[in-house]
């Protein structure tokens, strides 16, 4: 598989991909302003279409999964309200949410350390 030089002929515009990426985040960042952004970058050369919507499926399905994350946790401290104050019929459901939350987050966790190490790994490589 070829890559593509970074700017010049047949590369990336980083700086339009970039100008692309403000956008969605200054419009919500939902799946469709998301769309949108990518389509305007690529009709403004700087990407093709395909890569550009590829881009923003990508961060929709990373916020998605952060929400996902948000609201398991918000679900297991609701859980450990309701087990404090005797609400909660079977503490179970009460660990069983925490052990949810807690995995999600450690999950989430490696992740973006692993992106992040990925991305330093990038930035060291010579030219």
């Amino acid at each position: 598989m070829a890559v593509g030089g970074v700017g010049g002929v047949g590369g990336i515009n980083l700086s339009q991909l970039a100008q692309a990426y403000r956008q969605q985040v200054a419009a919500g960042g939902s799946a469709t302003s998301g769309a949108d952004a990518a389509t305007r970058a690529a009709a403004s050369g700087g990407v093709d279409a395909g890569t550009a919507a590829r881009g923003a499926d990508f961060a929709g399905a990373i916020g998605k999964g952060l929400a996902q994350v948000d609201q398991l946790d918000r679900t297991a401290a609701g859980k450990a309200v309701q087990a404090s104050t005797g609400d909660l019929r079977d503490i179970h459901d009460y660990v069983i949410a925490a052990t949810q939350a807690q995995t999600a987050t450690e999950l989430t966790t490696t992740v973006r350390n692993k992106a992040l190490e990925a991305f330093n790994d990038i930035m060291r490589m010579p030219l």
